[in-house]
């Protein structure tokens, strides 16, 4: 036996993982170049490896939940991740230019496909809210009633919303409360679906940067878009809806976060899901908006990320054989990766996902949290 895949065993025991075990969380390694890749690679060659391939595990997302929970990932910190944390800190990986090329690379994947893996009516690439959901459908349009009442949305109101997605939440809101949306959201892809999605609606789609906002506001909204704001730009971003909300409005944003603050994603998810994205920490986000906001209220319910990422597994699994018309069987392991291992993480608590509501002055008598 190596002595790489000794030490490789040592590590994995502390999580309760085994080499070619009998478990479904254990890991079946069917190349042994596979020891002196991860600890040279780190998570980027554990990812890479999975994709061409050299290891599997029946259950992934439970093997992740057991190393993230045992934090295994901080004993394996290869030298490459030195060069992400010097270039973030370097460079604004978010910057105008550089934020579309998740769009180009992630969101104009084709409006087919994301239908083949999310809800069926309002396409929501966001944490579902299942406290009383049975299904995908239902949570994600139980989010959104979420999002509308925490907002106390009315019909009179004039919202901006930061980032739309295939513009779901634009469309509930203004069919159901009968409000004017304006939206901002740089993919070509999802603009398109948005427009003739929400068409006879009192909605406005503006294919631009979220940073070209003007105008003022009722209330303002950003569902999943501040992962790829970048902690260069959160300020920015916040500076942006408090400029464009009227004094008495409110700001709702949903997004992932993460329990201590960094500067750059996680190698692999940087490089083939969501080029330069990275989570906030709680003390990015309050540092950026103090001064401008006080904070009326910050729910948590990232166990519902867990449910939402296996169930878009299980519709991209389901959907193979339609989605494989477009796609090989490496795009297979790359998003079968990509969402197990996002579902491991938050079932070991190391992401979270937060609503956060902001009001300019403080709501007079206090905030009505709902859940």
């Amino acid at each position: 036996m190596s002595s790489l895949k000794s030490k490789a065993e040592q590590i994995l025991n502390l999580a309760d993982v085994k080499i070619n075990g009998n478990r479904p969380w254990d890991i079946q390694v069917y190349n042994e170049d596979f020891y002196k890749k991860i600890f040279s690679g780190g998570s980027l060659s554990l990812g890479e490896s999975y994709m061409d391939g050299w290891w599997d595990c029946k259950n992934l997302d439970e093997f992740f939940n057991k190393v993230l929970a045992a934090r295994l990932d901080k004993k394996l910190k290869p030298w490459s991740l030195v060069f992400n944390v010097i270039k973030a800190k370097t460079l604004n990986m978010q910057n105008k230019s550089r934020s579309k090329e998740v769009a180009e690379k992630h969101y104009d994947l084709g409006n087919d496909f994301y239908k083949n893996v999310l809800d069926k009516k309002y396409m929501q690439y966001t944490c579902g809210y299942w406290k009383n959901a049975k299904n995908l459908d239902q949570a994600q349009k139980d989010k959104l009633e979420l999002v509308c009442k925490k907002l106390n949305l009315k019909k009179t109101d004039k919202v901006l919303e930061l980032g739309c997605g295939w513009g779901g939440f634009a469309e509930y809101a203004a069919r159901k409360y009968g409000c004017h949306i304006t939206a901002y959201n740089i993919s070509e892809e999802q603009v398109k679906y948005a427009r003739e999605n929400c068409k006879g609606l009192p909605v406005e789609i503006i294919k631009s940067d979220y940073r070209n906002a003007k105008g003022t506001f009722d209330k303002v909204v950003s569902i999943g878009m501040c992962e790829h704001v970048g902690y260069k730009n959160y300020r920015t971003f916040m500076e942006v809806a408090y400029n464009c909300l009227k004094d008495n409005g409110l700001f709702l944003m949903h997004t992932i976060g993460g329990n201590t603050s960094v500067h750059s994603i996680d190698p692999w998810l940087g490089k083939y899901i969501f080029p330069n994205g990275m989570l906030p920490s709680v003390k990015q986000l309050a540092e950026s908006f103090e001064g401008l906001f006080v904070m009326e209220d910050w729910h948590n319910f990232s166990a519902h990320y867990d449910k939402t990422l296996m169930a878009w597994f299980n519709n991209f699994d389901k959907n193979w054989d339609k989605i494989k018309l477009d796609h090989n069987e490496r795009f297979y392991r790359i998003w079968k990766y990509y969402l197990l291992c996002c579902a491991g993480s938050f079932r070991a608590r190391k992401n979270q996902l937060w609503q956060v509501v902001l009001s300019k002055g403080g709501v007079p008598g206090g905030y009505n949290s709902i859940r």
